[in-house]
Parts: C-alpha cells; sequence; structure tokens
C-alpha cells in the first residue's frame, strides 16, 4: 500500500507540472488567437446584460462541478486509506458518491444544457471542445462507479485502474478548462479575470497541499514517535 501511495503521489505531482504547462500553452493560444481576430467588428460587439448573467452562471456551475466538487471527492475518498471502521468507510463511500456521482454531474448537467440552449457552439476552439470530452467522461465515470466489481474479483483492480484514472482526468482537464473558459470570458467581454484567476489559484493550491498532507499525515505524526 505503501509503494501505491508514492506512486499515486508522485504522478499527482506530474500531473500537477503538466496541467500548468498546458494552461500556460492555452493561454498563448488565446492571445494569439485575441491578436487575428481583433480586427473583427463583432469581437467589439457590446453584449447583453443578459447573456453576461448567463455565461457567468455557466462558468460558475461548471467551476462547482469540475474543478471543486469532484477534486473534493477525490480528498474524501483518500481518508478511506486508513480507516478501519466499517461505519466511517460506507459514511465516507457515500459523501464521496453524492458529491462527484449526483451533485457534480447534475451541476455539469445544468451548465451543459445552459451552453446548448443559449450559446454559439461551433466547437471551434479548445474550451468547447474540451467540455463536450469532460462531459463524456464524467458520465462514464458514473456508469463504471455504478456498475463497480465485488472486492475480490479478478476485474476489481481492472476496474480501480480505470475509475482512478477518469476521476483524475476529469479533476485536471476540469481546472485546465476553467482557467481556458476565463480567458475565452476575457476575451468576450472585455473584462478584467485578474481576481478570478487569483482566487482559483488560490484554491487549487490549498487543494494540493491538502491533497499532499493527506499522503504524509502519517509520517508526520510518527517523527515525534520513538
Amino acid at each position: 500500500m505503501g509503494v501505491q501511495q508514492q506512486l499515486g503521489a508522485f504522478l499527482f505531482q506530474v500531473s500537477i507540472v503538466f496541467v500548468m504547462f498546458l494552461v500556460v500553452s492555452a493561454s498563448e493560444e488565446h492571445k494569439k488567437a485575441k491578436g487575428r481576430h481583433s480586427s473583427r467588428k463583432d469581437h467589439n460587439t457590446k453584449m447583453s446584460p443578459r447573456l453576461q448573467f448567463e455565461i457567468t452562471l455557466h462558468g460558475l456551475l461548471l467551476w462547482a462541478s469540475m474543478a471543486f466538487l469532484i477534486p473534493v471527492g477525490i480528498l474524501v475518498i483518500r481518508l478511506s486509506n486508513r480507516e478501519g471502521n466499517r461505519r466511517r468507510l460506507r459514511i465516507i463511500f457515500y459523501v464521496h458518491a453524492v458529491l462527484q456521482e449526483s451533485l457534480a454531474v447534475l451541476l455539469a448537467t445544468a451548465g451543459a444544457i445552459m451552453s446548448i440552449k443559449n450559446f454559439n457552439n461551433s466547437f471551434n476552439n479548445s474550451h468547447q471542445r474540451l467540455g463536450v470530452a469532460l462531459y463524456g467522461i464524467m458520465w462514464l465515470q458514473v456508469l463504471v462507479g455504478i456498475f463497480r466489481p465485488q472486492r475480490g474479483s479478478k476485474r476489481r483492480s481492472l476496474w480501480f485502474f480505470a475509475h482512478w484514472i477518469m476521476g483524475t482526468a476529469v479533476s485536471l482537464l476540469g481546472v485546465l478548462n476553467v482557467f481556458i473558459g476565463l480567458q475565452a470570458y476575457k476575451e468576450k467581454t472585455s473584462k478584467s479575470i485578474t481576481t478570478w484567476n487569483i482566487l482559483f489559484s488560490v484554491q487549487i493550491c490549498l487543494i494540493v497541499i491538502f491533497y499532499l498532507l493527506q499522503e504524509k499525515w502519517v509520517y508526520i505524526q510518527n517523527q515525534g514517535a520513538v
């Protein structure tokens, strides 16, 4: 179990570095796209207050779903690694399921419906394409979670690996798409996103710190033991 936890922590840290690289790359892509389209008149067209509200609400729903509830759900289920009480394990499992397979999916579905109903979905940019992929992976993750094999089954290891990979992918790519979405929001509304970027970055840093602290908490506690 110790080797698996160390491997998981290593992969998580590598994934964080990869995501930050993608964030920088996506930011550069949006800057170039903005330069190419700056001469178009429709780029400067003033948006209606209603459309601005719908875009903001869409962003908040997807942030809450993929960049908050899913990472928190991951942190919750990791508590089961050191929990031996069956009742507490059951509570942890249900909290994880409610956060990821109920609330997160419902909010993402609401955000997707808003996008289909109110926005121009030409799928010619990375934010929309990544959003569709994330929505598909999220629902696949729900189905995988529902049809999980019993413990002790030969398929359990393969199921756990697939469930872990998809959950991690949705979380990391969801964070990436929030950053891309913020940049797209800035380009459409000409409003500053500095405050949102700072708040979201602080949130991600706190989640990462808590994730790493979970990994080393027992080790830290044992440092004072003889």
